[in-house]
């Protein structure tokens, strides 16, 4: 497992602050969900070394999101603990985001829960739980943010390849429902958006090997998931952070309302 994760700890490491405030994204602000931890973790550090300003959300692991927040520098990044899915909440990050650095450039909505829960075992709870934070957080979180975005401005929304992929099990059920939400976001949001200059666009990882993802799977599941993918590999988190932030840039500017589905060929 320290093997397959030593490419973002290699990342960590080529994030020098001197280095940051040049590149595709200088000048530009990103405000992330989710950001201190696996994809979003990856996704942090990319958009800083990149150039951009980056506003990291993080639930309650603060040792975590203060780790990336050093790496990339304190003049760089910002901070914000707080529930993704929540309406005050989310104003509140929108609003330090803004007041810190002016603006905002770039939406990325990565913060999630994965239920695994088919119709039967579904509750109540379980169900406002997974749309709390897997819908309806980036919808308003994209609502809030909306008025502080420029003309050429990027959202880049999370979904998943098991949206599309025939291996899809019965127990994805909850999840894969909060997930199609996402991708129907993605379709329509995108012509809501346009006459502001915003485009919206989702990446839909594959299996990605996160510290979270590889926790309590053995080897002959690992296996079994890598031979999924036609490369017989499972995905890095920098991987999928460079298509997130590829979608974040303005070489993606006539790209709007597509799914870029980031997972070697698996669907």
């Amino acid at each position: 497992m320290l093997q397959k994760l030593q490419n973002l700890s290699l990342l960590s490491k080529n994030c020098h602050p001197a280095e940051k405030m040049s590149g595709p994204l200088a000048g530009k602000t990103a405000l992330i969900t989710g950001g201190s931890k696996g994809i979003g973790a990856a996704t942090s550090l990319l958009l800083a070394k990149s150039g951009a300003n980056v506003a990291i959300n993080y639930s309650s692991d603060s040792s975590a999101a203060e780790d990336i927040a050093k790496q990339i520098g304190h003049e760089q990044s910002l901070l914000i603990q707080g529930d993704a899915g929540s309406i005050p909440d989310i104003e509140r990050m929108v609003s330090e985001t803004v007041n810190k650095f002016g603006k905002i450039d770039i939406v990325i909505p990565c913060a999630g829960i994965m239920l695994l829960k088919n119709l039967e075992a579904t509750t109540e709870a379980d169900f406002d739980k997974s749309y709390h934070l897997n819908v309806k957080g980036p919808y308003f979180l994209c609502q809030k943010a909306a008025p502080h975005m420029p003309e050429g401005s990027h959202i880049v929304l999370i979904s998943t390849t098991q949206c599309t992929a025939t291996t899809v099990q019965a127990p994805y059920l909850l999840y894969n429902s909060t997930k199609g939400a996402i991708e129907q976001m993605t379709r329509v949001m995108c012509k809501d958006l346009a006459p502001k200059g915003i485009s919206v666009n989702a990446v839909s990882p594959g299996p990605t090997g996160t510290e979270l993802f590889y926790r309590g799977k053995t080897e002959q599941m690992l296996k079994m998931i890598a031979g999924f993918s036609p490369m017989g590999r499972i995905g890095k988190p920098e991987e999928i952070a460079e298509a997130i932030v590829w979608l974040s840039s303005g070489s993606s500017s006539w790209i709007s309302g597509q799914i870029l589905r980031a997972n070697g060929g698996m669907a």
